[in-house]
């Protein structure tokens, strides 16, 4: 068994896509990455791209955008996981994965270095392929354009602290996720108006079949409305307008009411998934 470092995201994915693709939504998040590294490689930058080969068959993979977690997917046999914890040098923050993936290497991780981890975000997964009517709520879908960039840089921000528990916003990164998303067919951000903006939900991180949803943000004093739910569901109903297959997302799990507002559109749980920083 040997693990192989590669510099080329197309080389990486072609190599990877038959463990990859045996679940698209449950690698929803580490397909979208490297794909956008081999379209997009200016949002990102800096990237480190892993396989795990036994015999000629790729049996793990992971990746890493520093200063970023690394993302890996569900190997196709335990041993995969001691094999990229001892092949990774350096520092990790932590390891954001599905279980139980995220524990096997975590588990390898802290026997090599004497990190321990801790549970930033309990997440879910979830995968739509049909949408459900969704209940009438005032206002209306629209994309999102350059002249709404100050009122996204709030947006984000606020949504990083909320959801992700970021103590400080990277500037430099959130105007390069701007300049990607409103200058691009594959990925953006959308809008529900009612008078004024209520609510957001963005688009990004193409699979073969599928993309993936997020961040979908209401400010607190206008939730309970069902304006996140109008925007998830605009959204999501576009981009299966536009050929995709599946939409993906990743929810908060211990959140009932955004878990709710999903499931009730139509979006169903693939895998429970963690966000872990390593100390």
């Amino acid at each position: 068994m040997e693990v192989v470092e590669l510099a080329d995201p197309a080389e990486f994915l072609e190599r990877a896509g038959p463990l990859l693709l045996a679940d698209e939504p449950r690698h929803n998040l580490i397909l979208g990455i490297a794909g956008t590294l081999r379209d997009s490689p200016h949002l990102y930058g800096e990237h480190r791209l892993w396989l795990v080969d036994d015999g000629g068959e790729v049996v793990g993979a992971a990746l890493r955008t520093p200063p970023h977690n690394l993302v890996l997917a569900r190997p196709r046999v335990a041993q995969a996981q001691q094999a990229l914890a001892s092949a990774i040098g350096g520092a990790l923050p932590g390891v954001t994965a599905a279980l139980p993936e995220a524990d096997g290497f975590a588990d390898a991780w802290e026997a090599k270095t004497g990190a321990r981890r801790g549970v930033r975000v309990a997440q879910k997964i979830y995968a739509l392929e049909r949408l459900r009517p969704v209940e009438d709520v005032p206002g209306t879908a629209r994309p999102a354009t350059d002249a709404d960039r100050p009122l996204l840089r709030l947006w984000l921000r606020h949504f990083g602290i909320e959801a992700l528990g970021e103590t400080e916003q990277d500037e430099e990164r959130t105007e390069r996720l701007l300049d990607h998303r409103l200058g691009s067919a594959s990925a953006g951000f959308v809008i529900w108006q009612d008078g004024l903006p209520v609510s957001l939900a963005g688009f990004g991180g193409e699979t073969p079949h599928g993309v993936r949803i997020g961040p979908v943000y209401t400010p607190p004093v206008l939730r309970g409305r069902g304006y996140g739910s109008a925007v998830t569901a605009a959204v999501t109903a576009e981009r299966l307008g536009a050929g995709r297959r599946f939409c993906f997302l990743y929810t908060d799990a211990t959140n009932p009411t955004s878990n709710k507002i999903y499931t009730d559109i139509g979006y169903e749980p693939v895998c429970e998934a963690v966000d872990y920083a390593f100390y």
